[in-house]
């Protein structure tokens, strides 16, 4: 028996949970936010990294982490730290989806003779948010950081790093490697000819180790595990395993799905990426989830989404034949970039407002199942469909789900699953270095407490509805998905 922590440094604040070593359950838990100025346009693009550790040693405080053997950490994913020879920061963190980037990512995947070679090569297509469109951008734009910069550290490897010490050994691991653009889950090795295409030079990287390794030990005697991105542990939180699919509905959607090899996909649609486990995780992105909703509502005149799901609820599946292809940003799954959203099926017993409601619902999930059925097309196993994200709870988004995924639909109860994802890992690595786990098999908690929603008698239902929307899809746009 014992305990360990998990600390998640998202992008606004830093979460700490404290289990139990057995059971997972959480015993007590610290929350701070960063000390980050925001920009007129939201989060910035630039943060000091010590804002990172201030924020860590004031959800730590009050003695929260009192007898704990061993701490797992998980922080936001695609941050760079760019460090000199010494290992100070060159200049601030570059964080988040960066849009300077956007012109540095087109830049790559020609430089490389397109989207094809980089899914062969590491994966992934080269996007705004990946470190290596950040490290194109800084060599284009900042020749002299990028010059001085000799270490390469994601966010938790740099926060692991500080935590030990700042030791000469600088690790990390399959799961944050994978997203950099200048790893391969597929082959797990570095590409150290991607980095020098993006910075202009060779950079120190950390060494990726096993996912039940420690990275090391505190000057206290304290064990600190691998660490991971925050996706990763969150999967690892919620207990997924094969035949596990994770829906994130957020502004735009994801669908991660747990499988045992690594997908290449030439039209650069699945991004793959490994898990914190040994596993891998494909992803693929839409780019309009809960924007959708949100436009959709602020045209109805409703305050919020809750009010668009009560309407919704008033019409019938199939919203009486109106159709709305939820393009409004473009599209990334299909690969639709200047393409606009589609209202079709309007007829004058459709006009009515429930059924333009439930046709934002239906045309939402089923872009999300288009998703869904890239990976089913590349022989992923679908069995539960996890729900995440605060829209997940809307009557009228649990109402259509399971019958437009056609799979069993879980709704976990909200909770902190990345900072309980790497306190799971920092008890594996406990395990392990006492002799008591096996570096294969990691330590077996309970389950996420979750609503389940099956299909039933409704699965013909929901076909029906997804036919009516790829119908719409091919005649507006015919081609251009090709799963």
């Amino acid at each position: 028996m014992g305990i360990v922590a998990g600390l998640d440094s998202s992008p606004d604040f830093t979460r700490i949970v404290v289990c139990d070593t057995e059971s997972g359950a959480v015993l007590r838990q610290g929350y701070a936010p960063h000390p980050v100025e925001g920009s007129d346009s939201g989060r910035p693009a630039d943060v000091d990294p010590q804002a990172w550790l201030l924020s860590l040693g004031e959800a730590a405080g009050g003695g929260l982490l009192e007898g704990v053997q061993a701490i797992g950490v998980s922080a936001q994913q695609n941050a760079i730290v760019p460090l000199d020879a010494q290992g100070n920061t060159v200049r601030p963190a570059m964080v988040g989806g960066d849009k300077r980037a956007q012109v540095a990512a087109a830049d790559l995947i020609d430089a490389l003779g397109g989207r094809e070679a980089w899914a062969q090569a590491v994966g992934s297509v080269p996007q705004t948010a990946q470190p290596v469109a950040k490290l194109r951008w800084l060599a284009k734009n900042e020749p002299e950081n990028a010059q001085r910069t000799a270490i390469l550290l994601q966010a938790h490897d740099w926060l692991v790093w500080q935590l030990l010490g700042r030791p000469v050994r600088r690790t990390t691991d399959r799961g944050g490697a994978s997203g950099t653009g200048y790893w391969s889950a597929a082959t797990g090795a570095y590409r150290p000819d991607l980095l020098e295409l993006a910075l202009g030079h060779q950079a120190m990287l950390p060494e990726v180790i096993g996912p039940a390794e420690a990275a090391g030990t505190t000057p206290e005697g304290l064990l600190i595990s691998a660490g991971t991105g925050e996706t990763m542990a969150a999967a690892f939180g919620l207990g997924l395993a094969l035949g596990d699919v994770v829906v994130s509905l957020g502004a735009s959607g994801s669908v991660m799905a747990v499988h045992p090899e690594a997908l290449a996909d030439q039209t650069g649609m699945i991004t793959s990426l490994a898990d914190a486990t040994g596993l891998h995780l494909p992803v693929v992105t839409t780019l309009n989830a809960v924007r959708t909703l949100r436009g959709t509502a602020e045209l109805l005149g409703l305050p919020d989404l809750e009010g668009l799901s009560d309407l919704a609820m008033k019409s019938t599946p199939g919203s009486h034949g109106l159709v709305m292809l939820p393009y409004l940003e473009g599209e990334r799954t299909p690969n639709l970039p200047h393409t606009a959203g589609t209202l079709a099926g309007l007829r004058r017993e459709s006009m009515r407002p429930e059924h333009l409601a439930r046709a934002a619902f239906e045309g939402m999930l089923c872009g999300l199942a288009d998703a869904l059925d890239v990976l089913r097309g590349r022989g992923v196993e679908v069995r539960r469909v996890f729900l995440l994200g605060p829209a997940a709870e809307l009557p009228a988004v649990q109402a259509a789900a399971p019958m437009l995924f056609g799979a069993q639909v879980v709704v976990p109860q909200p909770a902190d699953y990345a900072a309980i994802g790497a306190a799971r890992q920092a008890a594996w690595a406990l395990g392990v270095s006492q002799g008591t786990l096996d570096p294969r098999t990691p330590p077996a908690w309970r389950g996420a407490v979750a609503q389940i929603l099956d299909p039933g008698d409704e699965l013909a239902v929901g076909q029906a509805v997804r036919q009516q929307f790829v119908a719409v899809r091919e005649q507006t746009h015919p081609g251009a998905f090709r799963p």
